[in-house]
């Protein structure tokens, strides 16, 4: 195999099936690059920005937490929400962020602020990557 075989996994459906030359993706201990022959390892993805490298060509998808596995060039992600910029909605991720950042400035007893910290994260990402 001269390509890795990257699978994206959901609740309800397959999101990518197919191969690429270089994978960047969101770790939590910072962005890694896969290439062909990676150590084997599973780790944990916190929102950020996830690359895959087919030729010239990079797609770019905002995902939101999940875990990565590397073996054998076989890469596997699951998570809840991974989202390509077509798929984002910018006035809507500014709202969610605006809402979010009010929440955790917030000194209300009633504020989840892991939750609202969260929210946050995922908005910034949204709003990196989609277009106005």
């Amino acid at each position: 195999m001269d390509k890795l075989h990257l699978e994206i996994i959901q609740p309800t459906k397959i999101k990518i099936r197919d191969d690429y030359d270089h994978i960047i993706v969101p770790g939590v201990d910072g962005d890694f690059g896969v290439d062909l022959n990676h150590t084997p390892f599973i780790t944990k993805i916190r929102p950020g920005i996830l690359q895959l490298y087919k030729g010239k060509k990079i797609d770019k998808y905002a995902i939101h937490d999940g875990f990565v596995t590397v073996e054998n060039n076989i890469i596997i992600i699951v998570c809840d929400i991974i989202e390509n910029e077509n798929e984002i909605k910018y006035k809507r991720a500014e709202d969610s962020k605006n809402r979010a950042e009010k929440r955790t400035k917030s000194s209300g007893k009633d504020i989840d602020f892991r939750r609202a910290e969260l929210s946050l994260k995922r908005a910034l990402v949204r709003l990196q990557l989609s277009v106005k």
